[in-house]
């Protein structure tokens, strides 16, 4: 075994290599690599880098490993660079910012930046997910709706890139420094398109960076969290629920509007009778917490002719919010699908019994659910090109997640995952066309059907629902930091449109 200060080399032969190569999330995809690099620090990235490309051999970067696609965990990966052991948080005092490695997880990001600084990020919510992948597509969480995305307090990012001489470097850009285009390709651009991130610098936009205390958002002083479960649920129930929910945060999307603080996805999890789960996050510092969360909850059951099961508030400290509501690193993954849509205008209810039809579909059970997350707020005080994620528009975003154990069943997921994305946007080809309802869709829920013409009919090509007008952009910046086109997946940067 290599020593701690050499670059660490996994061969099938060794006892790591199955853990390691096992690592994705989504076990529909599962890599044989001839080697996986486990670096420590970013010149042993650099190491790693030159390592593959001299030998010709396609790699991939694993951060958390929650890529839902295989954009790692493919067939024609030869070369992983597993970033598990660089995950340091600590303040950077030469750049003056917090300096965040990118095989870093979300739960050990959280708790140093507010045990030793008082200050958090709007990041995601579960706890699991490395920041390699969430932050350079944009992330976004419990908070974004009040503080933004994590994407608008990135100042500089370390990248490993590859030069036209094939030649591997470790740059570090930053927002106001000679290679800002890079820093920008990594606030939304998406992961495995330019180089490897080997670290993150945060630092709020207004903040000089003076003082760690007051270079990130402070931390909330307390939250309330609740559940509400409705286990059965008639369509014209179910309508009027999902109306409702979408039709406040529709009204309240404006930054800094009376709910900003307020958090709460709604899922539907396939068991035949629609049953639906509200989770409830609301920053207690504000006065009237309690009010908006009675005035919230009456908004959505208003008229739902189904019998609510609604969990205690309870009041807990951010910390213990993180730790205790905040969803942990799961035990077991699962074989998954996913589509994903912005909204900007609530759907008809047409749309809404569609969804009803096909989540009360008996032949599709157990973990495979639909999820509406709140979005908007905060996110949309910026302008859609000040960073590569152009969504600035959307108050909530859609979430098919289907999910199942066995390979038996990827046939019938798939079709029903496809088929009810399709139908719900039959009147745009089939997809989110990005127009006055529609906002594109979320690169860090990849979907390759996208770029696949019998599921996108509408002739838009599948950059524009991740990338809108800021593509040409992202595309000058692919040309010029990889022109060797050495990072590549399947809805890489530079891809063909179909």
């Amino acid at each position: 075994m290599a020593g701690a200060t050499e670059l660490r080399v996994v061969g099938a032969g060794d006892p790591e290599y199955l853990p390691l190569a096992l690592r994705g999330y989504n076990k529909r995809f599962v890599a044989r690599p001839e080697r996986i690099y486990v670096p420590a620090s970013a010149e042993q990235v650099r190491d790693a880098v030159g390592r593959a490309v001299a030998a010709g051999s396609r790699l991939a970067v694993r951060s958390g490993g929650h890529c839902f696609e295989d954009f790692v965990d493919s067939a024609q990966t030869r070369s992983i660079i597993d970033l598990g052991r660089m995950n340091e948080v600590r303040w950077d005092e030469t750049h003056r910012a917090f300096s965040v490695d990118a095989g870093a997880e979300l739960g050990s990001v959280y708790e140093v930046l507010n045990r030793s600084w008082g200050v958090t990020i709007p990041a995601g919510i579960c706890l699991g997910v490395g920041t390699g992948g969430h932050m350079s597509g944009g992330g976004y969480g419990p908070l974004s709706r009040r503080l933004g995305l994590v994407a608008d307090f990135l100042y500089g990012v370390e990248v490993v890139t590859v030069g036209a001489d094939g030649a591997a470097r470790v740059v570090l850009a930053t927002k106001d420094g000679p290679d800002a285009d890079l820093w920008w390709a990594h606030t939304g651009g998406g992961g495995g398109n330019f180089g490897v991130v080997t670290r993150y610098l945060l630092r709020a936009p207004l903040s000089d960076g003076a003082d760690p205390v007051t270079a990130l958002p402070k931390s909330p002083g307390a939250m309330l969290n609740s559940r509400v479960v409705l286990p059965l649920m008639s369509e014209a129930a179910f309508v009027r629920l999902l109306g409702n929910y979408l039709s406040f945060f529709e009204r309240n999307n404006a930054p800094g509007n009376r709910f900003a603080g307020l958090y709460a996805p709604l899922s539907f999890r396939t068991v035949g009778t629609g049953f639906a789960q509200l989770l409830v996050l609301l920053d207690a510092d504000s006065p009237d917490a309690r009010a908006q969360f009675d005035e919230f909850l009456g908004a959505v059951l208003d008229g739902v002719d189904a019998i609510p099961v609604v969990q205690p508030v309870a009041q807990l400290s951010y910390s213990d919010t993180v730790r205790q509501v905040y969803y942990p690193k799961g035990l077991s993954t699962p074989r998954v699908k996913v589509k994903a849509a912005y909204l900007q205008r609530a759907y008809s209810e047409d749309q809404l019994r569609v969804f009803y039809r096909y989540l009360t579909d008996l032949a599709v059970l157990g973990e495979t659910e639909v999820e509406f997350l709140p979005f908007g707020g905060a996110v949309n005080a910026v302008a859609s090109d000040a960073t590569a994620i152009p969504a600035r528009n959307a108050f909530a975003q859609m979430l098919i997640h289907a999910a199942w154990r066995l390979p038996e069943g990827d046939e019938q997921h798939l079709r029903w995952a496809r088929e009810l994305f399709r139908e719900v946007y039959q009147a745009t080809g089939g997809v989110p066309v990005p127009n006055a309802d529609n906002g594109g869709s979320y690169v860090n829920y990849p979907d390759p059907d996208l770029a696949d013409p019998r599921w996108n009919t509408s002739g838009v090509p599948w950059h524009r629902f991740y990338y809108g007008d800021n593509y040409p952009k992202l595309l000058r910046i692919k040309q010029t930091w990889d022109p060797r086109g050495v990072f590549q997946h399947a809805l890489s940067i530079g891809r063909p449109d179909w």
